[in-house]
């Protein structure tokens, strides 16, 4: 009886044991890319089924091809087919397809996220926070790649650029990437994050305040000391790794395996754990050509009590049912970086969450940054030189650095809206010109294809510029084309008064004044009437009329003092009044004449307006190759040639009536013609500054230049020897470009308006068109008055004048001396003649001692120049007096 007894119980024990072991059936469904979940899910059903005892788990694993998903769905409802218990869903997106079966047969199904989905999901809410479209996102691998796309598409507003890792090559596509990206993300380990962030640096990315984003997917701690620039730093909760682990709380992280490898570990006993306390059938056959909701009872169950047991915050997962899935409830903790203040937290927030920060916690507002595009024109933009050595100024990046009307226009907008930018000059072309193929070069080209977001440029607003480009408010009202040529070099004179007059009629004058003073004298001296043939009819003291006199008479008539007293004859007084009349007319046609003279000399131009430029041959004129200037002309000889074609066909058209044309000229003047013809003569010159050094170089004021007229006047400011010619033609306004729909037209209008009100464009124009800057020119004050060089012969002859009275003072004195010394020499010899003959008288006593006294005195005296008085007169005795005779009045004189 021992031995059936025996065996009954060893029946029972084995039948016990197949009761009591639980079977299921996965179906696993990734993506076929990922070549290692397969062997991660084998490792997480075998540390399942060696945790729990009596677990015996099955699984197929179906490898998604999305782009041949019928083959993918044969195999899964193969699978399904033999049995199943539950759909576990790794692939990178919902399947439609196994949620359809999932639906119609009533299979459980779980979707769960093995990679960095999460966070990427999670810090998306971050970036619509900070009104961001655009990101770069820079991934460990493609997989991780393909993983971040899948997540994104249809769930994030974000447009974003994804790549896999950080090398020169995709630096380089970074950089010239456009529209430019708001924001830069790392996702990876915090190995990788490092590793890249330094790349970055390296290749100069990292430039702006706070739009890096590191993002650690592991719980390792980054390495804040490579960063330059403040950051934004997402991490995971470190007691998360903890769970996974399956330790206590405050357990020190290391993990010997994947992150991935532990997910799937937990995933894969929970569901199991959750299924294995259903009291439904654990495997049913589902037939997908008709199902019939075999398992619906079941999967209601499944979903309520995984939704039940996951409503503790605690929990390691989370249940999503509006997406099916079973989630790591991972917890993210968002940090900013500055290298000031450190590494300090923001916000925190789990994945089930909304994006949050902590209480009383303001980030920093982010400044938005543009591309702005221009273009090198004097004044508008100019390299910028050090004013110690003189060589061009670059940026840290090697980019030549700009200043200029622009610029300072630019940094005021970017002041008043908030905002950073950088400086773009266009690789091929200059504002913008349309090529053969339809395309566009220059700044307008560069907008069009978004390189750059604003354009700040000499940019005038044309038609053909507004049907690609949107342009707001002209910053710069009126420009145009003027003509800049060189003053004339006016040939400086000291007797320039002299040249008013011709050499014949200052010759005509001389003889004119020469005969009058002869007649005067022989008037004078033949009339019977004059005072010296009349000296009766005049008892006064009268002019003596010699030839000298006459000479001196007609002379000093031409001065305002007038010639003095008159001749006393009728004949006389008739020539002189004649004269006088004479004298009047031709110092008023004089001065008159010097007036005008000096006025139009300072005034004069060689021409004054384009159409006289256009009808003279002297002075040739050029404008810049291929500038809008050009092609002004170009296409003002082009409209004249169409309107006089026109013209010729209404004229010459014999099948109409049209004799109001028919007319003997032409009725529209052709000058443009003439003008292009004489500009391809010249030759066009490469860039504006030639234009300006030929204008200079030509003093004869034999050259001109056609440019824009702001150029031209600010060329003028700084030349003295330049001046403009005639009004601004062909005006046009100055404007800021932005892309057409561009939601900045609206703001730069706006701010445009409130500068306009501030005066700030007129303070902004006086700076580089500064007028008070030409009175520094030596000829800055010829419109004033006439200078001392036109004048200089006038001040020459007084000053010739004054030493020729001197020189002749010096000659009256030497022959008057000369003439008494003569005179009492000769008196000597008469006294010594007569004495030989006559028997002299004894001189009286009284004379006698007068003449010893005056000798004795002369010797005392020695060189002491005294006068002494002979006669009526009074003389100098400088060389002494060696006698002195005295006759009696009514004496005897020799």
């Amino acid at each position: 009886m021992e031995i059936p007894a025996l065996f009954l119980f060893i029946i029972l024990v084995n039948i016990s044991c197949v009761v009591s072991e639980l079977t299921l059936k996965f179906v696993i469904i990734t993506e076929i890319h990922e070549n290692d979940v397969p062997q991660q899910v084998g490792l997480a059903i075998k540390q399942a089924e060696e945790t729990k005892q009596g677990l015996v788990i099955s699984d197929d694993i179906i490898q998604l091809d999305r782009e041949n998903e019928e083959e993918s769905y044969r195999q899964l409802c193969s699978s399904v087919s033999q049995g199943i218990s539950l759909i576990i869903d790794l692939s990178w997106s919902p399947w439609e397809m196994a949620e359809e079966l999932s639906s119609s047969a009533g299979v459980p199904i779980v979707r769960s996220l093995l990679g960095s989905q999460q966070f990427i999901g999670g810090f998306d809410g971050y970036l619509e926070t900070r009104n961001a479209t655009d990101a770069a996102i820079i991934l460990e691998s493609e997989i991780d790649v393909d993983r971040t796309l899948y997540e994104l598409l249809g769930r994030s507003h974000v447009r974003v650029w994804v790549h896999a890792g950080l090398t020169r090559d995709s630096a380089k596509a970074l950089k010239g990437m456009r529209p430019e990206p708001n924001f830069y993300i790392i996702i990876g380990s915090g190995a990788f994050v490092t590793s890249t962030y330094k790349r970055a640096v390296k290749e100069k990315l990292v430039k702006r305040r706070y739009r890096w984003n590191l993002i650690v997917t592991d719980y390792e701690n980054i390495d804040v000391s490579n960063i330059i620039l403040p950051t934004v730093v997402m991490q995971a909760d470190v007691p998360e790794c903890c769970k996974l682990l399956g330790l206590s709380e405050g357990c020190s992280c290391v993990m010997t395996l994947e992150k991935k490898q532990y997910i799937v570990n937990n995933l894969i006993y929970y569901v199991a754990e959750t299924l294995s306390k259903l009291d439904t059938d654990k495997i049913v056959s589902v037939n997908c050509e008709s199902p019939s909701g075999e398992m619906n009872v079941t999967k209601e169950r499944f979903n309520q009590m995984i939704e039940e047991d996951l409503v503790d915050n605690g929990t390691l997962f989370f249940w999503d049912l509006e997406r099916s899935g079973l989630f790591l409830r991972s917890r993210f903790i968002m940090s900013t970086f500055t290298p000031e203040t450190g590494l300090q937290k923001v916000g925190t927030w789990s994945a089930d969450e909304k994006y949050k920060l902590l209480p009383g916690v303001v980030l920093e507002p982010l400044r938005d940054f543009f591309r702005i595009g221009t273009s090198p024109a004097v004044p508008w933009t100019l390299p910028k030189y050090d004013p110690d050595s003189g060589e061009q100024m670059f940026s840290e990046d090697g980019e030549p650095l700009y200043e200029g009307y622009c610029i300072d226009l630019i940094d005021k907008i970017a002041e008043e809206m908030g905002f950073d930018y950088e400086i773009i000059t266009p690789k091929s072309g200059t504002f913008g010109r349309r090529l053969p193929n339809g395309s566009w070069d220059g700044i307008v080209g560069d907008l069009m294809t978004g390189e750059t977001d604003i354009a700040v440029a000499a940019l005038t607003m044309t038609a053909e510029r507004e049907e690609v480009v949107d342009f707001v408010a002209p910053y710069f009202e009126q420009t145009g084309i003027l003509i800049v040529i060189r003053k004339p070099i006016r040939k400086t004179s000291l007797f320039k008064f002299m040249t008013v007059l011709r050499t014949e009629v200052w010759l005509s004058i001389v003889a004119a004044l020469l005969l009058t003073g002869f007649m005067i004298w022989l008037l004078e001296k033949y009339s019977p009437y004059s005072a010296r043939n009349n000296p009766d009819a005049y008892p006064y003291p009268c002019r003596e009329f010699t030839l000298k006199e006459s000479f001196w008479f007609a002379l000093t008539s031409f001065t305002p003092q007038g010639g003095g007293e008159a001749p006393k004859a009728l004949s006389g007084r008739t020539l002189v009044a004649a004269y006088w009349l004479f004298v009047v007319l031709m110092l008023a046609t004089f001065t008159a004449n010097l007036a005008a003279f000096l006025t139009v000399e300072r005034m004069q131009t060689p021409v004054s307006s384009l159409e006289q430029l256009a009808r003279q041959s002297r002075i040739n004129y050029t404008v810049v190759e291929s500038s809008t200037i050009h092609q002004y002309f170009i296409n003002m000889k082009f409209a004249e040639d169409t309107l006089y074609r026109v013209w010729k066909e209404i004229t010459l058209n014999a099948t109409s009536d049209q004799a109001q044309y028919r007319v003997w000229d032409y009725p529209i003047r052709e000058q443009y013609g003439h003008i292009l013809l004489a500009i391809n003569a010249s030759g066009p010159v490469p860039d504006a500054r030639t234009g300006f050094e030929q204008v200079n170089e030509h003093a004869e004021a034999d050259f001109a230049f056609i440019h824009d007229s702001a150029e031209i006047k600010y060329e003028i400011t700084r030349n003295c020897n330049l001046t403009e010619v005639g009004e601004v033609f062909a005006e046009q306004p100055y404007a800021i470009a932005v892309q057409q729909g561009s939601r900045l037209q609206e703001d730069l209008s706006r701010t445009l308006l409130d500068l306009q009100k501030e005066r700030f464009l007129e303070q902004l124009a006086s700076k580089y068109w500064n007028e008070s800057a030409r009175q520094a020119c030596p000829d800055a004050d010829e419109s004033e008055g006439i200078t001392l060089e036109s004048l200089g012969g006038v001040f020459i002859a007084t000053l010739f004048g004054l030493g020729l009275a001197m020189i002749t003072l010096g000659w009256e004195v030497f022959y008057y001396k000369r003439k008494q010394k003569n005179k009492v020499q000769a008196i000597d010899a008469t006294i010594e003649k007569t004495e030989a003959f006559v028997k002299p008288k004894k001189v009286p006593k009284k004379i006698a001692d007068s003449v010893a006294k005056l000798r004795k005195r002369n010797k005392k005296g020695g060189n002491i120049i005294k006068n002494v008085t002979i006669g009526d007169h009074f003389k100098p005795a400088d060389k002494g007096v060696s006698y002195i005779s005295v006759y009696p009045r009514g004496g005897f004189r020799p």
